[in-house]
C-alpha cells in the first residue's frame, strides 16, 4: 500500500522530480507500454533523412532559381551565376584566412553569448518571482528586446572605443532581454496547482527552484534561447561590419572588405557561410527543443 503522506524532499519530492527533469521518465502503466516499443531513434538513417530532404528540396529550389535569373542577363555585371560563387568560396577554403575569420567570429559569438544567457537567466529567475521587481522593470526587458542593436553602437563604440568589447556589449544588450523573456514566460505558464502542491511537499525554496520552477519552464526557457542567438547573431554580424579590427579578420571584415572592392562573388560567398553557420546553430537549438518535447511526452511517439 501507498503512504498518503511522504517527508519533504522524499518520495514525494522525487516523483515530482521525475515527472518535470527531462533525464527521468515521466510516463508509467498502460502509457509507457504503448510508447516504449513506438519511438524512433533519433539517429537513425530514416530520421536523419526525414530531417534533410525537406532542406536540400529548399537549397535546390534557391540554387534553381538563383542560376535561372543568372541567365536572363539581369544585372548580369552584377550578380553571378552559383558557380561562380562557389568556385570562389572553394577557393578561399583553401586558405587560413577564412577559417580565421570563422575562429574569431564565432569566438565572440559564444562569449557574448554565453553572457547574455548568465545575465538573461538570472535577471529572468529574479523578475519572474519578485512582484515589485517585475512590475518596475517588466515593460523594460521588453522594450530592450524590440529596440535594433545597430541603435546601440554609437554608445558601445564611445563606450569601450573600436573594440572586441564593443561588439560583445552590443551582443549582450540585443539576446539577453530574450533570454529574460524566455524564462518569465516559462515560470507564468507554469500552473498555479502544480506550486501549491510542491509547497504541500514542503519543499524549500531552493528546491522549489531546482525541482519544480525551472524543469517545468524549461521549454518556453528553450525557445527563449533560440530566440536569443538570433538576436546575437544579427548584432554580432552588424557589429563586425561596423567596428573593424585590424588583425582580426572576422566574416564581418571580409564581407565589408568585399564590399569595398566592389566584388559580389566574394561578398556571396562569405554571406553563404554566414547562411550555413546559422543554420548549423539553430538546427541544434531545434534538436534540443525536440528531445526536451520527446521527454515530456509532447510529441508523437509513433513520429518522434
Amino acid at each position: 500500500m501507498a503512504r498518503l503522506g511522504s517527508p519533504p524532499g522524499g518520495a514525494g519530492a522525487a516523483g515530482l522530480a521525475g515527472a518535470l527533469e527531462p533525464g527521468i521518465p515521466a510516463l508509467t502503466g498502460l502509457d509507457s507500454l504503448e510508447t516504449v516499443h513506438l519511438r524512433k531513434h533519433p539517429w537513425s538513417g530514416r530520421s536523419i533523412w526525414a530531417a534533410t530532404w525537406p532542406k536540400l528540396l529548399a537549397i535546390g529550389l534557391v540554387l534553381g532559381i538563383w542560376e535561372i535569373v543568372h541567365l536572363t542577363g539581369w544585372k548580369k555585371y552584377v550578380l553571378p551565376g552559383p558557380a561562380a560563387v562557389f568556385a570562389n568560396l572553394w577557393d578561399q577554403m583553401q586558405h587560413a584566412q577564412l577559417w580565421q575569420a570563422i575562429y574569431i567570429t564565432m569566438h565572440r559569438a559564444v562569449i557574448g553569448f554565453a553572457l547574455s544567457v548568465l545575465i538573461g537567466a538570472v535577471i529572468g529567475a529574479l523578475v519572474s518571482r519578485i512582484k515589485p521587481l517585475r512590475a518596475a522593470t517588466g515593460s523594460l526587458i521588453t522594450a530592450l528586446q524590440t529596440m535594433p542593436s545597430i541603435a546601440w553602437f554609437p554608445f558601445a563604440i564611445i563606450l569601450f572605443g573600436a573594440t572586441t568589447n564593443a561588439i560583445i556589449f552590443v551582443i549582450v544588450l540585443g539576446s539577453a532581454p530574450s533570454v529574460a523573456n524566455g524564462l518569465i514566460t516559462g515560470v507564468d505558464y507554469i500552473p498555479p496547482l502544480l506550486l501549491r502542491a510542491g509547497k504541500t511537499m514542503g519543499l524549500s525554496r531552493v528546491a522549489m527552484y531546482r525541482h519544480l520552477i525551472l524543469p517545468a519552464s524549461l521549454p518556453s526557457f528553450v525557445s527563449g534561447l533560440k530566440q536569443a542567438w538570433a538576436f546575437a547573431w544579427r548584432s554580432l554580424m552588424a557589429g563586425e561590419l561596423l567596428v573593424i579590427i585590424l588583425g582580426q579578420p572576422s566574416i564581418g571584415a571580409l564581407l565589408s572588405a568585399a564590399q569595398d572592392q566592389s566584388d559580389m562573388t566574394t561578398a556571396i560567398a562569405i554571406m553563404i557561410v554566414i547562411l550555413v553557420l546559422g543554420i548549423i546553430i539553430d538546427g541544434l537549438f531545434s534538436k534540443t527543443d525536440a528531445v526536451i518535447r520527446r521527454r515530456r511526452g509532447m510529441t508523437d511517439p509513433a513520429s518522434a
